[in-house]
């Protein structure tokens, strides 16, 4: 497709990444690729921003030269968070230039918080939330006595911070659970009081959610992509991460990516596009103009309704870096990117 005549703006799309990175990054050559065409299919110039902590007064007079910027940045890198860039790009946004995803709009839905936030709506289920180490302390033991918990810290990416949690014994005066950390594949039998120590430096992040475990997790989740409040895709996989009998740990495969039209996932598409997304947004005062360019909502099966069609039960909104996509995502961001120009 040829670009079109009148231009719309120009934008950046920034990740992270060394001075290698920086000298050698291109659009053609980077993992964004696709979007960048689409960016210029449509009428929108792009640039590649490569962003580390020890260039950051570089990059943000950089960014002041653009109308926008599109972030890619996970909240943990290999021990390194985003603070600082997430404190350059308030400093840019507040100079005028348009940030997706603004780092307070990932606060409000890109952290686990979110799923004690919205636990009112339909996707939820019985969420709990600890503000302390001594309140998870006193309220999780009663929890655990109805059956399996999974505990989240509120940042963090790749399954960082997860675990399921089952409780098996009273031993006298010290409960004994079995631990299952959402990045390994075998759980452990320890003290109750000993993973809860393991859990106080995720008060860091500032809470700690917890959520009841879903039987139905090793019949796979559901990721519906979203450009703004619209649809650009789904992905769907049989996990491994929580799942402990083998036979379900061996069906475990990579995502499947498929278009917002798949048959199978239209109840849902429904659900987000014209219901679940007005409530988040107006449960977390989100204005529609500053929705994600790209997010994405991870769903476990829950119980089937009484006509037999499945529930949802909402697990995680990933806003700071959602990659791999849809093969349709990109042209989906770049209408989206375009009539926010506009």
């Amino acid at each position: 497709m040829s670009k079109p005549t009148d231009r719309l703006g120009r934008v950046a799309i920034l990740w992270r990444g060394d001075e290698e990175a920086r000298r050698n990054a291109a659009p053609e050559t980077s993992r964004f690729k696709d979007v960048f065409a689409a960016l210029a299919d449509i009428g929108v110039d792009a640039e590649p921003v490569v962003y580390e902590d020890d260039v950051r007064d570089a990059v943000s007079a950089q960014l002041a030269t653009f109308d926008g910027v599109l972030v890619w940045v996970n909240p943990i890198h290999e021990g390194r968070n985003r603070a600082n860039l997430d404190a350059l790009l308030r400093e840019v946004a507040a100079c005028g230039v348009w940030v997706s995803a603004h780092p307070d709009v990932i606060l409000k839905m890109g952290t686990k918080e979110v799923l004690h936030r919205t636990r009112t709506m339909s996707w939820g289920c019985g969420t709990a939330l600890y503000q302390t180490a001594a309140a998870m302390r006193a309220e999780l033991p009663s929890r655990l006595a109805a059956g399996p918990r999974v505990i989240k810290r509120n940042r963090g990416n790749g399954g960082q911070g997860v675990w399921k949690v089952e409780l098996l014994t009273n031993q006298g005066t010290r409960s004994i659970v079995r631990v299952l950390d959402a990045t390994k594949d075998a759980s452990e039998d320890v003290a109750l009081d000993d993973f809860l120590d393991r859990c106080i430096e995720y008060f860091e992040d500032g809470s700690v959610i917890d959520q009841p475990f879903q039987a139905r997790l090793s019949e796979g989740v559901v990721r519906c992509y979203m450009a703004g409040d619209r649809c650009a895709g789904f992905g769907h996989h049989k996990v491994k991460a929580l799942v402990e009998a083998p036979a379900a740990c061996a069906e475990a495969g990579p995502r499947l990516y498929t278009s917002k039209s798949d048959p199978r996932f239209q109840r849902l598409r429904r659900l987000m596009e014209d219901e679940w997304t007005p409530q988040l947004m107006s449960l977390l005062d989100i204005p529609r103009g500053d929705l994600p360019m790209i997010w994405d909502a991870d769903f476990m099966l829950g119980s089937p309704g009484a006509d037999g069609s499945d529930s949802y039960v909402l697990g995680e909104i990933n806003v700071s870096s959602v990659f791999p996509m849809p093969d349709e995502a990109p042209a989906e961001i770049a209408r989206r990117v375009a009539d926010r120009l506009r």
